[in-house]
């Protein structure tokens, strides 16, 4: 397998005992390279300076000074970022005690785009072993937004930043309208439904992110005129979703949890959900509270997935044994944007000593 989403840099991070991902000097490096942080021709003396001593000595401690020479204003907001993260992954320790620790911070004052690399890191350790294409594309989920296509009965996602730079008119439908005009291919659009005959072109592309995952779970398959009964996928990219998020579970917070995809809950029970991104968290919780949610915004609803812990003494006492529905959603102008953080903050945990 080669070493796919280099952009993350995993392959500069080193394991503790415990296996947790712990940054090294030449992590940190490779951050100093990426756009934000990169010198360019229009970088001034102090930039230049400030650049190439933390290349020497990534570690080093910054003065406010140094900061305040920088000409570019933008040039000094990055940097202040960079050593923040910097200084807060060294303070954690490892990867996943910063990214588990973050959300219990209150405000969040790191961008997106930080976070979001540090779970793609997260999530290539996880994979590193034994993940087939489908988990892997399962995985960006979690760190890239995703338009979804209804098409044909089924569901589809495809990375928005794809589809944008595709499109002419700003992406919004792009993947529709891509596969619905039989003039322009799949193919000619660098665009593919991940599928068995071409998961293995992912490892050497996935970091331009143009496969398309389909995330149906049933079809309707006829049997007699008139007749049909739901087939649930083999391949469905919700089961690899499923797989992506029981690792990420299990790295994150040493729980084991099995995740099923459901096409439906039917529960009088239903004691526990939550959301994976903030649509599905607002749609569960009507339906929770037996408020009315009208067709439209039910169909926004995705995915659903059942979480059972494998061992009911890692959940609260009073919910030891309960199942946990997790639901996934996309917004009215079908967009995705999960939020990996929702289930290492609102699981029913036990308390632990």
């Amino acid at each position: 397998m080669l070493d796919f989403w280099p952009a993350c840099g995993w392959r500069h991070l080193q394991l503790d005992a415990r296996g947790r991902l712990q940054p090294t000097d030449a992590w940190w490096r490779h951050w100093l390279d990426r756009p934000e942080l990169a010198l360019v021709a229009e970088s001034c003396a102090a930039e230049t300076r400030l650049h190439q001593s933390l290349r020497a000595a990534p570690a080093r401690p910054v003065a406010e000074a140094e900061l305040a020479a920088l000409d570019d204003v933008d040039a000094r907001a990055n940097y202040r970022l960079f050593l923040a993260l910097r200084d807060a992954v060294t303070a954690a320790g490892t990867l996943e005690s910063f990214y588990v620790g973050l959300f219990g911070q209150g405000a969040i004052t790191l961008p997106p785009l930080f976070i979001d690399l540090i779970a793609q890191a997260l999530l290539r350790q996880m994979l590193d072993q034994d993940a087939d294409a489908f988990e892997a594309r399962a995985a960006e989920l979690l760190f890239r937004p995703q338009r979804i296509t209804p098409e044909g009965g089924r569901v589809l996602a495809g990375d928005r930043a794809t589809l944008d730079r595709l499109s002419d008119s700003g992406g919004f439908g792009a993947l529709g309208r891509l596969l619905a005009e039989a003039r322009v291919p799949l193919r000619s659009a660098q665009l593919a439904v991940l599928g068995t005959d071409n998961a293995a072109d992912y490892w050497p592309d996935g970091e331009r992110h143009r496969f398309v995952l389909d995330l149906t779970h049933q079809v309707a398959k006829q049997i007699a005129p008139g007749v049909s009964v739901p087939l649930t996928l083999a391949r469905s990219g919700l089961s690899a979703l499923a797989r992506v998020l029981e690792r990420w579970v299990a790295q994150l917070l040493d729980v084991a949890v099995t995740i099923t995809p459901l096409a439906r809950i039917d529960d009088a029970g239903w004691r526990w959900h939550l959301g994976l991104d903030t649509e599905s968290s607002a749609i569960l919780n009507d339906l929770y509270q037996g408020r009315p949610v009208d067709d439209e915004r039910l169909a926004r609803l995705i995915g659903l997935f059942r979480l059972d812990f494998d061992d009911p003494a890692d959940m609260r006492a009073d919910l030891a044994g309960a199942p946990v529905y997790l639901g996934l959603a996309m917004t009215a102008d079908r967009l995705l944007r999960l939020k990996p953080q929702n289930l290492l903050l609102n699981l029913p945990l036990a308390r632990r000593s």
